[in-house]
């Protein structure tokens, strides 16, 4: 078993109506409807994704998961 930190981001506003690429980031995320939640490790490339979308997203600190 492997104890990886995770974070869970939802789609809260949809990226219509800014910038294409933070719609593209989000789609790169997982996200692909608004309220659509994923659960992605926490690394420092997902960081700065969510980062990038922070006006858009909700994110939520899962711990550590058992795999």
């Amino acid at each position: 078993m492997s104890n990886q930190k995770t974070v869970r981001i939802t789609l809260l506003k949809s990226p219509i109506g800014y910038e294409k690429s933070q719609g593209e980031t989000a789609r790169a995320l997982g996200l692909r409807k608004l309220h659509a939640t994923v659960e992605l490790p926490d690394s420092p490339t997902v960081r700065g994704q969510i980062y990038k979308i922070r006006h858009l997203v909700q994110v939520d600190e899962s711990g550590e998961t058992n795999s």
